[in-house]
């Protein structure tokens, strides 16, 4: 009889010493998501740093090949002024033809680079739209991130100080399980995830839901000696037997 008192009085600590954890085990599984979803989220927000970036960088390019064209316009107008000085100074119609045609060449080009220059205005334009509306969407990402970042940060403090608060707990109910049984118990929590003790509900294991065998439950019922479930090695008990 005094057998049987101790092991119930064992299977309740562990029982008890099972409650708290699964809340170790939940808490510790959550916070072991929270930095993933905050690099997600970080990632999210950089990404859109990044966008911004590259338009900042194009409107750059842009402005600095405009200024390529403005320059090589110069070029061409300074060529036409040349060639126009130089037309009263030819004697020949041969001469005056072929200065004629070699300043509407250049014409053609400054042109084409008018031409260039107005598309690259025009792009400018559109860049700086896109810079802007991209400028409203990271002020709320970053909003939005800075807010989030702060509401995980909170709630790993607040989860880290309750597992504290259990592993206190936990300490206090450790040392009153037998040191055999204790390590026994750990070693299927590790194994099961937080999951080390169960009841037999009818005949059914409370842990992986599998048929427990009369044997098994009288066995149980006895309290002389601790039972595992073959299939998933947890810890049996009976709740009517406590």
């Amino acid at each position: 009889m005094a057998q049987q008192v101790l092991l119930k009085d064992q299977l309740r600590k562990l029982i008890e010493l099972q409650k708290i954890d699964k809340e170790i085990y939940e808490f510790r599984r959550e916070l072991e998501e929270k930095p993933a979803y905050l690099e997600e989220i970080k990632n999210h927000y950089e990404d859109k740093k990044a966008t911004l970036h590259n338009w900042e960088e194009k409107l750059k390019k842009t402005v600095l090949d405009r200024k390529s064209l403005e320059l090589e316009l110069k070029t061409r107008e300074d060529e036409i002024t040349k060639a126009n000085t130089q037309l009263s100074a030819l004697k020949t119609n041969k001469e005056y033809t072929a200065k004629i045609s070699e300043i509407e060449h250049i014409k053609a080009d400054q042109s084409i680079i008018e031409e260039k220059i107005l598309m690259s205005f025009e792009d400018s334009d559109q860049v700086n739209a896109r810079i802007t509306g991209e400028k409203k969407v990271l002020a709320e990402e970053e909003k939005k991130y800075f807010s989030e970042k702060k509401e995980i940060d909170d709630s790993i403090k607040i989860l880290e100080d309750r597992v504290k608060v259990l592993q206190s707990q936990r300490s206090r109910i450790a040392p009153e399980v037998d040191k055999t049984i204790l390590n026994l118990y750990e070693r299927i929590l590790e194994n099961r995830g937080g999951s080390a003790i169960v009841p037999v509900t009818g005949t059914t294991c409370g842990g992986c839901f599998m048929n427990i065998t009369q044997q098994a439950i009288n066995e149980i019922r006895m309290n002389e000696k601790l039972v595992s479930c073959e299939m998933c090695t947890c810890i049996l008990y009976l709740e009517d037997n406590l």
